[in-house]
């Protein structure tokens, strides 16, 4: 079995999912040494992981203008190419090729270009495909927004969300192991001869239970307020650079509460408003509503139960078009809004609306699936991608 495996990923959220994959792996096979290469950004997600010694970034990076998201619109991929996205691509693949003449085994965690730079590099390649879900076609679009007439065709004729091009690498011989995220998009595939497995979303495993208040409800706001709002940070902005903001909003400092994993607290009113850096997986259980204009973070959100509103922007990610495919993916979990105005009305309704809100966590629950994937993709990465031919006698 080899000992050392190459990972590729391409945007945070398959940052994520990947690095929920290594640590199962790591635990079934102590002894696997780890790469990963970000394909886009700096890798900000292995950070931490690198430093235990749990893995090691690979090849050359460089943060580009979109974020990752260059294939949301024309103007982000010339400003991605402008940055140098050509010449680190060629970087990226000159290593993928110098990996692949080893023999040395790559899984690829994303959508096209790592799975294209999987194959490229002329070794066995394993693929989780993690972006598409035939749910974005065959969920109704959420109430108020427009149909896709053609692009529904388009993949209805298809029977897959993914496209030939793509099934095509997936059905090469040297792949060994496709993995999506459900069973519905898996069957899809398997129409197309590709033998794909759907063993469960990484991306819900690591987060925190549920604690559930009286009646099963979540606890709702500290003690004398009427309502908290969780704001849970990334790296930026920062809590001083958001105080500005906040200060011009009417919101003024308050103590943090002990124990509640704030960096800072402000008041305005009956809401009090904590913010968090790195505190979505210990903050999001808590939730009975969440606001948000994410990826991944959404679909964990309402994986765990939590009823979504959305407000798409100018991008580059979070426009009209991704926030109505995400709310098809997620069976209206998250409903996307067309306003401030819209979001806070419906806001109020959905808070004061404690049915709604748990029938809308438990189709959220349902479309993510349950905690426990990471192992069930390692099992299979080691069965498929690490043995020395993959069964069937796939070599």
């Amino acid at each position: 079995m080899p000992h050392r495996l190459l990972v590729l990923s391409n945007g945070h959220g398959e940052e994520l999912i990947a690095l929920q994959l290594m640590r199962a792996l790591k635990a079934r096979q102590p002894g696997l040494q780890l790469l990963v290469m970000p394909l886009v950004g700096m890798g900000s997600a292995f950070d931490r992981a690198e430093r235990q010694g749990l893995l090691t970034r690979y090849g050359p990076r460089r943060p580009l203008p979109s974020g990752g998201f260059s294939n949301q619109s024309v103007s982000g991929l010339l400003q991605d190419l402008g940055a140098g996205l050509a010449q680190l691509s060629w970087r990226q693949w000159r290593l993928v090729r110098r990996w692949g003449q080893t023999g040395g085994p790559v899984l690829a965690v994303g959508d096209l270009l790592p799975l294209l730079l999987a194959w490229a590099g002329g070794g066995p390649y394993g693929f989780v495909g993690t972006p598409k879900s035939d749910y974005t076609w065959r969920s109704p679009p959420p109430a108020g927004w427009r149909a896709s007439p053609l692009a529904d065709a388009y993949h209805r004729a298809k029977g897959s969300e993914w496209d030939p091009w793509e099934w095509a690498l997936m059905g090469r011989p040297r792949c060994r192991l496709v993995a999506v995220r459900d069973a519905l998009t898996a069957r899809g595939l398997r129409g197309h001869r590709v033998r794909a497995f759907a063993p469960g979303n990484p991306m819900m495993d690591g987060l925190g239970a549920l604690p559930a208040g009286p009646g099963g409800d979540r606890p709702a706001g500290l003690a004398g307020q009427a309502l908290t709002v969780l704001v849970a940070l990334g790296s930026l902005p920062s809590p001083q650079q958001l105080a500005p903001l906040l200060e011009g909003a009417g919101f003024r400092p308050q103590a943090v509460p002990a124990g509640s994993g704030a960096a800072s607290a402000w008041g305005r009113g009956p809401v009090r408003l904590l913010l968090g850096p790195h505190q979505f997986g210990p903050w999001a259980p808590l939730a009975e509503v969440g606001l948000a204009t994410a990826g991944t973070a959404t679909e964990q959100l309402v994986g765990l139960g939590v009823p979504a509103l959305s407000l798409p922007g100018p991008g580059p990610q979070f426009k009209a078009g991704f926030a109505r495919r995400q709310s098809r993916l997620l069976g209206g979990a998250v409903e996307p809004c067309h306003s401030s105005a819209d979001l806070a009305q419906k806001l109020i309704t959905l808070l004061d609306d404690g049915p709604r809100r748990r029938q809308l966590g438990a189709i959220g629950m349902g479309r993510m699936g349950p905690p426990g994937g990471s192992d069930r993709l390692a099992a299979l990465v080691q069965a498929h991608l690490l043995a020395p031919t993959g069964p069937g006698g796939r070599g």
